[in-house]
């Protein structure tokens, strides 16, 4: 009997030793010689839209081509981190995807010189399409290295930040915690202690906490081998490639102005004092008198959170899909159905949630740990968001797919509005508190914790800069940010230190901070589902049109499709008055 818990990887392949699998790998081959054969020829011998229209094609098929072959490697190994030959596989994909990287130099620096390239674009249809793109292009072009530094460069990350990465995975995706309890002791993987901090025993919360803490002690030293390895690399790398800083770069390629990162946390930081008036309430309500102990930020507020199985889940979400449009619910529907999604907590696969779009295929998978709460149906909800964000864009060609981090979150915090509003509006009493809660709760996480890591992440930078940095240094930059987002909302003398090693983004070599499109994602789609309550149905395919359009357009631009300036702090204020004001419902209940 299949289990229903478990996603089906075999649209992809449905193995490493079929034969689609093996062909595959060796058209890979192939299609990275055509790559580099493409780009030896002599640019002069062709028109410039030749040139362009050649390599354009050729890019959509071959990232199609490489992202499915990778997409099975990295799946499988996220849900069974030892697996050997996924990790053969992987390793030996991205040693491939280097010989890419001297004809992806040759054509950005042919691409750099053609001073009309507007004219060019202008006499086909194809490069029109891709014109976004290849003014992009051209941009990161004035940040390339020469050939050769280019092509080291790329060799040696799969010896350098991604080996570090994938070590850290392998250290946290195995990684046992030890949870002592009046019954004794037991042995359970990281994942479903951090899933404890939802149980309603007080108990189990801290001991889950504790353990957890005594844990990370072990792969204390190798995490922050790594983390240093990780950041001084990408230093480096922004150091030599001319941008300010490692924010600047990320910056560049998140398609976003410095203006508007201001602009939204200013006004993050005047909200602070709203949240930290809940976490008061809170913690007065659960007995304690300095702040929440960092393992109450999720303790349930009343008696009605009750278990909430996966099938329960499956129908809860697809109805509220369904309420917004016939279009999601369908996908919604589909997901379940073909077996989209791997929710099971066990051993060997790694924690939180994510969902990977398959553009390849038309398809997503996503990944959870579910474990029977109203916040695990949240965050099933939200990851399917990010499914329907890539099945919006299932039509578009590769290079015309790809958006960048902070419009990532936008279909997924809008997809968690529906189905949270929907829930809220049906319920009263001690339900409704309970799904308030957990709401506010989760703009916590957005607002507040997503503050704390990236002022972790700058003054990591700082430092890192002039040394590596100890077990001792980390900890205690995690627990000074800490306090600062969190203030008097959180007991001083009970932080979590370790949440650099908790968090996976702070290890992914090309994702650096990570953390901030939360933020935009949240506030942004908050927004958006302002505008869905003001237009009704007629909001819907301009919803569908914007997810269309974020692969071809940078932040600024697709927010002005619906009218909104991101760089001005009075549209980030009225998202966060949204929110605030789901805050002060929740506070007169819990104080009633």
């Amino acid at each position: 009997m299949k289990n229903e818990m478990r996603w089906d990887l075999t649209p992809l392949y449905s193995s490493f030793e079929s034969d689609a699998f093996k062909t595959d790998m060796k058209s890979l081959d192939h299609m990275i010689t055509e790559m580099i054969r493409l780009m030896e020829k002599d640019p002069e011998k062709q028109s410039p839209v030749e040139v362009m229209e050649e390599y354009i094609q050729k890019s959509n098929e071959l990232r199609d081509h490489f992202s499915r072959l990778a997409a099975y490697a990295s799946l499988t190994l996220s849900v069974e981190s030892k697996n050997e030959t996924a990790q053969s596989v992987m390793d030996r994909i991205m040693k491939k995807s280097v010989e890419l990287r001297i004809p992806e130099v040759r054509f950005l620096r042919w691409l750099k010189e053609q001073n009309d390239l507007q004219s060019i674009i202008e006499k086909s249809p194809l490069l029109k399409a891709h014109a976004f793109a290849l003014e992009e292009m051209k941009k990161k072009a004035d940040h390339l290295l020469s050939e050769r530094e280019e092509y080291l460069i790329s060799k040696l990350s799969n010896t350098g930040g991604r080996a570090w990465s994938t070590m850290q995975n392998l250290l946290t995706a195995n990684l046992m915690t030890d949870i002592e309890l009046a019954g004794g002791k037991k042995r359970v993987p990281l994942t479903v202690a951090r899933n404890m901090a939802h149980s309603r025993s007080r108990e189990e919360r801290k001991a889950a906490f504790e353990g957890e803490l005594k844990a990370y002690e072990r792969i204390e030293d190798a995490s922050a081998a790594a983390l240093n390895a990780i950041k001084g690399e990408v230093l480096t790398l922004s150091d030599l490639r001319g941008y300010e800083s490692p924010l600047e770069m990320t910056l560049e390629d998140s398609r976003m102005d410095r203006e508007s990162l201001n602009a939204m946390l200013k006004a993050v930081e005047k909200e602070l004092p709203r949240f930290r008036d809940y976490f008061l309430t809170k913690a007065k309500i659960l007995g304690y008198d300095r702040g929440l102990p960092f393992y109450e930020l999720f303790a349930p507020i009343g008696e009605s959170d009750k278990d909430v199985s996966f099938d329960e889940a499956r129908s809860l979400i697809i109805e509220k899909f369904y309420s917004f449009s016939p279009a999601l619910g369908e996908f919604g529907k589909r997901a379940f159905d073909e077996r989209w999604i791997d929710a099971e907590p066990r051993e060997g696969k790694r924690g939180g949630a994510f969902c990977s779009n398959l553009h390849a295929i038309g398809q997503s998978r996503i990944l959870t740990n579910y474990s029977s709460s109203l916040k695990n149906v949240i965050t099933l909800a939200h990851e399917l968001g990010h499914g329907y964000h890539g099945h919006c864009l299932k039509d578009e060609t590769a290079l015309n797919a790809g958006y960048p981090m902070p419009l990532a979150e936008t279909a997924s915090i809008f997809n968690e509005t529906i189905v949270k509003n929907a829930l809220i509006e049906g319920l009263s009493g001690k339900e409704k508190l309970t799904v308030l809660e957990g709401s506010v709760t989760g703009y916590a996480q957005v607002v507040v914790d997503i503050y704390s890591r990236y002022l972790f992440e700058m003054e990591l930078f700082k430092r890192r800069e002039e040394a590596s940095l100890s077990v001792r240094e980390l900890n205690g930059m995690m627990t000074d940010a800490q306090k600062k987002a969190y203030g008097e909302g959180l007991d001083s003398a009970c932080l979590h230190p370790y949440m650099w090693i908790n968090k996976p983004h702070y290890f992914m070599p090309g994702r650096h901070f990570y953390n901030f499109p939360y933020t935009f994602g949240l506030l942004f789609a908050k927004g958006l589902y302002a505008e869905y309550q003001r237009q009704g149905e007629a909001f819907i395919p301009k919803y569908d049109e914007l997810l269309r359009a974020t692969g071809k357009m940078n932040v600024r631009d697709v927010a002005a499709l619906v009218g909104i300036e991101t760089r001005d702090p009075e549209f980030w204020a009225s998202s966060l008055k949204i929110i605030g004001q789901e805050i002060d419902d929740l506070l007169a209940i819990m104080t009633e």
